[in-house]
């Protein structure tokens, strides 16, 4: 289990935070900005923006930059240029930050060049290296009929990241000329950021948003049945993007079992200051999926041959009550084990539990029609959560029987209690082991992975389950 200190719990609702309203969702997946800053990285080598940078027309947009009265003087410049383009270029880190109103996150796209031009004078080629930055707004825009959606928009080049100079100095008169190249240069750059980069940005910024919405929509296998997440909107939250995520549960032949709707109760989502990601999911759905996995089902064991020195134990517990019926019970009773309804998630101080009713019954042999008796069970076990690479592995430990019901008896009236103890013990030993059969597979997470981490993390509140890498490093680029 991840330590406490990992995570610092914002307070509040998420809706009155988030988005004004005063419902919860069901899910939310959560973006750092490291997150955002490698998705777009990736995207942006995806979408060639070096090939970009290096075919930019700096001599054409020069001439056009400076008109007028300065159409002549840069004629006279120009005609001692054969040739002038970007050599080199790259992409250095990407900057996010949150705007000052704390909805609006801005991209800082810094770039390092390198141009050369070369001159009749002289057949040494001429370099210059040039710095500038380009910078886009990401907020929440709203369509027809209230969708909303994440955009990029405002993409131009930063004021005051502009930097020019010769990289190598050359003779007097081959300085003079490279002064007046920069001079041209400097209204040229800019444009030609705005003009061929921002949309190469803005092309970026689309894919990498509509993976994450197509992330969110990979159903999470929960044997027959999946959970799927329907995306609902996005939210800004100083430097955290948002998906807002509808859950519902669909069986195998496609057919939606259960809709989670958003909830009155609150759901506090996890700062992001220690993990790239979190995936919250609320308590119902988490019992949700765990009901999938655990439909109710019926168990019969032939004690006596399967745990016969539990069978001798119970014997001699039902010979308290009932000497005679103790006597009837052959080498072929049977114990029947009925789970009645969905077990359910309980969480204190980030333990958690789970309750379930069982209806126990006892048959002195295996062709008895009419059991001992029947017993309503209110048990517990404790949940261990834990993970396995993006698999999130749920285990029962330690059953306990809380309180015990006598619902029929066919040897008389009795105190349940004096069974409390071999009943514990046989639901330990034949109901746990069958239920944790079953929750071997795990749940995959398989955006641990699609998001560049290698292994999932697990933290719970009261109201909810929170994933996220188990590490802050990604281990790979970001694809898809």
């Amino acid at each position: 289990m991840a330590s406490p200190r990992t995570f610092t719990f914002l307070c509040g609702l998420l809706a009155a935070n988030l988005v004004g309203a005063t419902l919860s969702p069901p899910a939310v997946l959560s973006l750092g900005p490291e997150v955002i800053k490698q998705m777009l990285t990736q995207k942006l080598k995806d979408h060639d923006a070096i090939n970009t940078l290096q075919q930019l027309p700096l001599l054409s947009t020069m001439k056009e930059s400076a008109g007028g009265i300065f159409s002549r003087l840069v004629k006279s410049i120009l005609k001692h240029i054969i040739w002038l383009k970007v050599t080199s270029a790259s992409i250095l880190q990407l900057q996010v930050q949150p705007l000052d109103d704390g909805r609006e996150l801005m991209i800082h796209v810094p770039l390092d060049m390198v141009a050369g031009f070369n001159t009749p004078l002289v057949k040494t080629i001429v370099e210059l290296h040039m710095e500038v930055e380009a910078q886009a707004i990401i907020h929440v825009e709203t369509g027809e009929r209230d969708h909303t959606r994440l955009v990029l928009s405002d993409c131009s080049n930063t004021r005051g990241r502009l930097r020019i100079s010769l990289l190598h100095k050359l003779s007097f008169l081959l300085n003079s000329l490279a002064d007046k190249v920069i001079r041209l240069l400097v209204p040229a750059l800019p444009k030609l950021v705005k003009s061929e980069l921002c949309p190469v940005i803005k092309a970026a910024f689309e894919d990498m948003y509509a993976d994450l919405l197509n992330l969110t929509k990979v159903p999470v296998s929960l044997n027959s049945d999946h959970l799927e997440f329907d995306f609902m909107s996005p939210a800004i939250d100083h430097d955290v993007v948002h998906l807002i995520l509808g859950a519902k549960l669909v069986d195998s032949e496609g057919k939606v079992t259960k809709l989670f709707n958003d909830s009155v109760d609150s759901l506090n989502l996890p700062s992001l200051h220690y993990t790239p990601f979190s995936l919250t999911m609320r308590k119902d759905v988490v019992n949700a999926a765990v009901a999938a996995l655990l439909p109710p089902e019926e168990l019969m064991v032939l004690l006596d041959y399967v745990l016969p020195e539990t069978a001798r134990r119970l014997k001699s517990s039902i010979k308290v009550i009932s000497e005679k019926a103790a006597n009837q019970l052959g080498p072929t009773q049977i114990v029947k084990i009925l789970t009645q309804e969905n077990p359910e998630l309980l969480v204190d101080q980030g333990n958690a539990k789970v309750a379930q009713l069982i209806m126990l019954e006892v048959f002195a042999t295996n062709e008895a029609y009419r059991p001992f008796f029947t017993l309503g069970i209110e048990a517990t076990s404790e949940a261990q959560f834990y993970t396995r690479g993006d698999l999130l592995m749920l285990n029962f430990n330690k059953i306990s029987s809380d309180r015990i019901h006598l619902m029929n008896s066919a040897i008389g009236l009795f105190n349940p209690e004096l069974l409390k103890d071999i009943i514990t013990k046989i639901l330990a030993s034949v109901l746990l082991p069958n239920e944790n059969g079953k929750l071997r597979s795990g749940i995959s997470v398989s955006m641990v992975n699609a998001l560049g981490f290698e292994a999932a993390s697990w933290s719970l509140t009261e109201d909810a389950l929170v994933v996220t890498p188990a590490s802050s490093n990604l281990s790979f680029p970001l694809s898809q």
